[in-house]
């Protein structure tokens, strides 16, 4: 690699957009082409990839729909909605695709604009999931969460739609990722622990709160008032840290 030009075997010197600096000892250089027809280089490297600093931190995430991530401090991730804004434009250009001779030139030329509106939805749903991964890891040293099955969620067809959009799946793979790398920990809590039907000051189970329509509850037995969201993501950072009982410096 030399500046913005990297040598590939019977093209020689190429000049490419260099997205981030290459450290590390290159092994290999995989070229793709994408359905929008960009050219990209991944580039593999062999790195020692340093620890975080610990910050004694725990937190629990509860994932949902009304809402992208609620965190047990607090905080409150509102759903990406960039899909839904991009829909009638992808329906519109989906429609006239279809229109179109398979295989001509008019056709080739409409599918690449639907494949760049395709493009656009993953790269933003990526760079959110991304920020909000990397943010979780780099401030709390354990990160407590459910085994959500999202593969049989996905079967529910008036669902489908929003849990394809929220990338849960994909969300999760960051984390546990970059938690291996920087020497965290993601804890998984079992998806029959009820996590938003215990009461996270008393530990009262209130079964009412199976109704999802049920946003805001209130203890039986301690008289709290709960958001359920909120208390369904304290419940899992206190579940989680049960799990990792024994484990130094985490509060």
């Amino acid at each position: 690699m030399l500046g913005k030009h990297i040598k590939l075997p019977k093209l020689g010197l190429v000049r490419f957009a260099k997205s981030r600096e290459v450290h590390g000892r290159m092994i290999n250089a995989t070229i793709r082409r994408n359905p929008a027809g960009k050219y990209f280089v991944s580039i593999l490297v062999e790195v020692d990839i340093q620890p975080l600093p610990k910050t004694g931190s725990s937190i629990g995430v509860d994932v949902g729909l009304k809402d992208f991530a609620t965190l047990s401090d607090g905080t409150v991730y509102k759903n990406p909605t960039f899909f839904r804004a991009l829909e009638e434009k992808l329906a519109n250009a989906q429609r006239v695709l279809s229109r179109r001779q398979a295989g001509s030139a008019n056709w080739h030329k409409q599918r690449v604009k639907v494949a760049k509106i395709h493009e656009k939805i993953t790269n933003s749903r990526q760079d959110i999931l991304n920020k909000i991964s990397t943010h979780l890891v780099k401030n709390h040293d354990l990160i407590g969460m459910e085994d959500l099955a999202v593969k049989k969620m996905l079967k529910n067809v008036h669902l489908a739609k929003a849990i394809s959009e929220v990338s849960w799946s994909q969300f999760r793979t960051m984390l546990e990722y970059k938690a291996k790398w920087y020497g965290k920990q993601v804890v998984l809590v079992a998806r029959n622990f009820a996590s938003s039907q215990f009461c996270s000051r008393c530990g009262h189970k209130h079964k009412a709160v199976k109704d999802l329509a049920l946003r805001e509850w209130t203890c039986p037995s301690c008289e709290c008032l709960h958001q359920r969201d909120l208390n369904a993501s304290i419940n899992l950072r206190n579940e989680a840290l049960r799990l990792t009982a024994g484990t130094v410096g985490i509060a």
